[in-house]
């Protein structure tokens, strides 16, 4: 099993995080990938606490979107959450972290890249969040989740609308045709904890964009990207109709 130096590893990690538990061995627990107890009895991974973290991360985000933009719909609150809350952000945070070094994971996982992968990061961040949720309380776990996030809270405006290109394609095929392109998946590959989805979109039976990612959501996000380049919307003049 691949093991870092475990102790000075986890203070490190605190040190850099600025959170401190009572409790290390919760701070383990969120660093445990799946692979590493496949063949252990008595070690738990952290797929338990990343399910908790993610329900706390959505919680203290919806509140704190609430708050500071009172002005926003509920759709608008949404596609916010939708953005901070997704796993590039949350891959961005547990690279800023250094989290991927702390984890331990087996030899095969590690040699396949795991600590450098998308969705594991990205769970492992949760499953820290769900950690120090249970170790110290709602309102520290907000306090460290707010001032972690603060940069990407900041600059939700701008994120959201650099993000959010399945809601750009669908505005801009609205505006000039008066229909949405469709999605569909094309196919789904890999292990359990590593699926790849690929994802295409098409419109009037012409597919405009494709991608590939570890969610459906970003396969259909990396395909509306790819869409948005697409030549039936940029040489349709408008009052195009295509049915």
């Amino acid at each position: 099993m691949a093991v870092p130096d475990e102790k000075s590893q986890y203070d490190t990690l605190e040190a850099r995080l600025q959170i401190y538990f009572t409790r290390r061995d919760l701070l383990v627990q969120a660093l445990t990938h799946s692979s590493y107890v496949a063949d252990m009895t008595g070690i738990e991974s952290n797929e338990r606490l990343e399910f908790l973290g993610d329900a706390i991360l959505d919680v203290i985000i919806a509140e704190e979107l609430f708050h500071t933009h009172p002005h926003w719909s509920e759709g608008d609150l949404s596609k916010a959450k939708a953005v901070v809350v997704e796993a590039r952000s949350l891959e961005r945070l547990a690279r800023r972290w250094e989290i991927g070094a702390c984890m331990r994971m087996s030899h095969g996982e590690e040699s396949s890249g795991g600590r450098n992968r998308r969705a594991l990061l990205a769970d492992a961040v949760e499953a820290v969040i769900g950690a120090y949720y249970l170790d110290q309380g709602l309102p520290a776990c907000q306090d460290f989740v707010i001032r972690e996030m603060a940069e990407l809270l900041e600059t939700i405006d701008l994120s959201e609308r650099e993000w959010d290109y399945k809601t750009q394609l669908q505005e801009a095929f609205q505006a000039k045709f008066q229909a949405t392109p469709r999605y569909a998946v094309s196919s789904v590959s890999g292990p359990p904890h590593a699926r790849l989805f690929q994802v295409t979109v098409s419109f009037a039976g012409q597919v405009i964009g494709r991608g590939a990612g570890q969610s459906k959501k970003e396969a259909e996000q990396l395909a509306a990207e790819e869409g948005l380049r697409s030549e039936i919307l940029h040489q349709a003049s408008e009052g195009d109709h295509l049915s």
